[in-house]
């Protein structure tokens, strides 16, 4: 199936400040559930724990982290791969208290919530750890996507972006058939259950259509590895950084697309 080659800056229901709370939880919901059942970032774990060696970290800080999809996944990958003392802290502009207390329940507080808002693009000194963003870098434009990049370069901190798709056609149509139908009949399935997302599913289905809409866009505004790649130098124009970029395949097909990177020279 061929690539989409085309970058289409539309919007996503999910980054307007208007969009209602119980809707856009309804759909984080939903990506942290199929994330996770499909294990889509598992791939990346032996990449992530050769940039945490380098860095000498084993602290992860997930930014536009929804409801935390994957993110569990993602430390018990990460664990297996020699990293046993991993720890992740989620954070968002927009953050999920309920979705995230119950992601620190089942990993014994491995995985924990940060309560205030976090814009991805000026990080607070405070908040250490090596950067990550998955199924989330498509929302920056490329001044702020730069700007993202340019953050944590100059914050002396690595950085790694992950997109659990490939720029393609398939993909698309994916969005667009099965996985609305995966989510009608997965959602009674979600924990934890709430009424407000089975109203905005079945019977008035928001949630869904908006899914659709936002998963379709969302490939649309796929970097590939080259444009990734293109971002970081520009954020990093003295070269201070390791880049590297490129695809993963999971095992049962779907590709990740990725860009990692840290300094040159581990702050001592």
């Amino acid at each position: 199936m061929p690539a989409v080659k085309l970058r289409l800056q539309v919007f996503e229901f999910e980054d307007l400040p208007w969009f209602p709370a119980v809707i856009r939880a309804g759909m984080m919901d939903y990506l942290r559930f199929m994330i996770s059942w499909l294990g889509t970032y598992r791939p990346v774990a032996p990449l992530l724990a050769q940039a945490l060696r380098h860095t000498h970290q084993t602290h992860l800080l997930e930014l536009g982290a929804g409801a935390g999809g994957g993110t569990e996944t993602v430390l018990a990958a990460l664990r297996a791969q020699g990293v046993p003392d991993a720890t992740i802290t989620l954070t968002d502009l927009y953050p999920q208290p309920a979705a995230w207390a119950d992601v620190a329940r089942r990993t014994a507080g491995a995985i924990q919530g940060h309560a205030p808002p976090v814009d991805a693009l000026a990080v607070p000194a405070g908040l250490a750890g090596f950067r990550v963003i998955f199924s989330a870098f498509h929302h920056f434009a490329p001044p702020q996507a730069e700007a993202l990049l340019r953050d944590a370069v100059a914050g002396g901190q690595g950085v790694g972006v992950f997109e659990g798709a490939a720029k393609s056609w398939l993909e698309i149509g994916l969005a667009l058939t099965v996985l609305p139908v995966a989510q009608l009949l997965l959602t009674p399935f979600f924990r934890p259950l709430r009424l407000s997302r089975l109203v905005f599913t079945y019977l008035l289905p928001i949630i869904p259509l908006a899914t659709m809409w936002d998963g379709s866009v969302s490939i649309l505004r796929m970097y590939p590895p080259e444009a990734l790649l293109a971002l970081a130098q520009r954020a990093d124009p003295a070269g201070s950084y390791h880049w590297q970029a490129g695809q993963l395949r999971h095992w049962w097909g779907p590709r990740v697309t990725y860009l990692v990177g840290w300094p040159t020279v581990p702050a001592s």
